[in-house]
């Protein structure tokens, strides 16, 4: 390990409370990082951690405080089953935001996914749901929060916000975080928010495609728009994105649209033609309410706005089925389900910071597994 000693590696969460009695046998720091290590190589539940730090042993205890050997299967289990998943995250939280500083107006998008292999119908718990804060700019996960049982995302958004640093940022939400009290949660925070606006607020909905079907329709000279509409061709399909916003926002005032901060009115057509003897055409607009100026901004930075939003769907939760295989993992007493998807979001975050090797997360993992080298070279941004 060279100069790098464990308590460099878990300086972030060694203020974490170790849930166990007293007079435990393997140290809490020990098991966290066994388990960081275990999912990092490819490990996808609590005997595969074993076994794998079992074939390491000899290795790992030239470094590593081991006293009484390998941990057992239960042994990961049953802390991982009593860790409080809020001081976990805090910690979590505290150790990403010295991975990414976040700062110089970063996207951080919201969303919500579901671990469908984690619903226990025993005793009667629903599937994780956990709501991720993801930063496009450097396409890492910033924090996460488990959705309360028979509750959704309206109530773990808030908690998520409250534990981020957003200043100088821009928050993305989909229509579920399209809320008053979220958007003013945002502007207390010192950050900007961009929330998508869809039939949830029916009559915002209605109000916002009535305004742009009629400005656009008659070429309206106050609307911000791009210059050239954008073209992508891709898999027999081609796709033409156009932009429209407006700063106007008094008439949606007057119509009892009151949300703090409010600036701008966006709408983002998405022109698609798929190729082929079955292909067609099809247009779909979408809206959104922001708090930026569309003037200050520009058409093209709302355009990377609105697309850039869709990185949570596509480079992290689409990792986290693929890579991780999230939805199949069947942990699911107690904590242990958040806590284990939380060392997976751990793991990702490592192995996208460690940028020498240029292969995608899944081959990443099985090169730790085989190279102990480059394992020790991922580890080190968990310092």
């Amino acid at each position: 390990m060279d100069d790098v000693t464990p308590g460099d590696l878990l300086r972030s969460f060694e203020d974490m409370e170790d849930p166990r009695r007293h007079n435990t046998v393997h140290p809490m720091g020990t098991i966290i990082l066994l388990a960081v290590m275990g999912v990092t190589c490819d490990c996808g539940g609590w005997k595969a951690i074993h076994r794998w730090t079992k074939a390491n042993t000899e290795w790992l205890e030239t470094w590593l405080e081991m006293p009484h050997g390998v941990p057992s299967p239960d042994t990961f289990r049953r802390f991982f089953t009593a860790l409080d998943p809020d001081s976990f995250e805090r910690c979590f939280i505290a150790w990403t935001a010295e991975l990414v500083p976040l700062s110089g107006g970063k996207l951080i998008a919201f969303d919500g996914k579901t671990a469908r292999g984690s619903c226990d119908q025993v005793e009667g718990n629903s599937p994780l749901h956990m709501v991720s804060a993801w930063c496009e700019d450097n396409r890492v996960v910033l924090g996460q929060v488990a959705t309360e049982q028979k509750s959704n995302e309206i109530t773990a958004i808030p908690k998520l916000l409250q534990l981020l640093d957003l200043k100088g940022t821009t928050v993305s939400i989909d229509a579920m975080g399209c809320q008053k009290d979220i958007a003013t949660q945002i502007i207390k925070g010192e950050g900007d928010y961009l929330l998508a606006v869809k039939d949830n607020h029916s009559t915002l909905y209605a109000d916002l495609q009535l305004f742009f079907d009629d400005a656009t329709e008659q070429n309206d000279p106050g609307l911000i728009r791009l210059g050239q509409p954008q073209v992508d061709g891709d898999h027999g399909r081609i796709e033409i994105r156009q932009v429209w916003a407006s700063g106007d926002v008094g008439w949606l005032k007057r119509l009892g649209h009151e949300w703090t901060g409010l600036k701008g009115i966006v709408c983002m057509e998405a022109q698609r033609e798929v190729l082929g003897p079955n292909g067609g055409t099809s247009v779909e607009r979408r809206y959104y309410l922001t708090s930026h100026d569309p003037k200050e901004l520009g058409a093209e930075k709302l355009l990377e706005l609105t697309r850039g939003h869709w990185g949570v769907e596509n480079r992290l939760h689409w990792c986290l089925d693929v890579s991780f295989d999230e939805d199949q993992r069947r942990i699911r007493k107690g904590h242990a389900a958040e806590n284990f998807s939380r060392l997976c979001r751990i793991s990702l975050n490592l192995l996208k910071a460690e940028k020498s090797e240029r292969l995608g997360i899944a081959n990443k993992r099985k090169l730790c597994g085989w190279d102990r080298k480059y394992l020790l070279k991922v580890l080190m941004n968990l310092g």
